[in-house]
């Protein structure tokens, strides 16, 4: 009985790594690229200060990173668990390289915020400029306790990995910090009731 051909685009991120860590396979790599470059750089845009070329240079040495140490991951996780951990750990880095302290980083991204325009109500523009304003508010872990929830779409036990704290500290900074971006909306409370 023949099987069929193995494809790489079929393959499981997991199976992807073990190629690479087992034969640095150029093409698990490229495949691997191609399902997390513009997710993990759009992650670093947002938590360095929307600064493209700094945001592509932690791109770059993350995939290095994974060409050169595949051996680091652990196969018992999830392999997008462990890749968001090696760059949030990347990003506190840079947090303590540049002395940054709880709510001194600007946080200039806004979720993704799907509400139509309204006839008398705040537009779309208007939202996400206030969202934005209100995410400036946030500490550096409420903001990518909430990102990683809301944005990357990552269980609380995924959230507590990556942040390595336990679920009930990520529960309070979810909490915690979506009050506080509650509160910075409170000329939208009835547009944000009505979703």
């Amino acid at each position: 009985m023949r099987l069929p051909p193995f494809s790489l685009t079929d393959a499981t991120d997991e199976a992807l790594m073990d190629l690479l860590a087992r034969e640095r396979h150029e093409g698990a790599f490229d495949e691997l690229y191609r399902r997390y470059s513009q997710r993990m750089l759009h992650f670093f845009y947002r938590m360095l200060d929307r600064d493209e070329a700094v945001a592509q240079d932690f791109l770059q040495e993350l995939f290095l990173k994974l060409v050169e140490k595949p051996h680091r991951y652990d196969p018992r996780r999830r392999f997008s668990t462990w890749f968001f951990t090696v760059a949030s750990n990347m990003v506190k880095n840079e947090y303590r390289r540049r002395g940054v302290r709880r709510g001194e980083v600007p946080l200039t991204d806004a979720l993704p915020v799907g509400i139509p325009p309204q006839e008398d109500g705040p537009d779309r523009a208007t939202l996400t400029a206030q969202l934005e304003q209100a995410l400036d508010q946030l500490n550096p872990a409420q903001r990518e306790a909430i990102l990683l929830r809301y944005r990357e779409e990552h269980s609380i036990k995924e959230i507590s990995e990556l942040m390595t704290c336990s679920e009930g500290t990520v529960k309070s900074r979810l909490f915690y910090g979506l009050r506080q971006l509650a509160r910075g909306l409170v000329a939208f409370q009835t547009v944000l009731q009505d979703l």
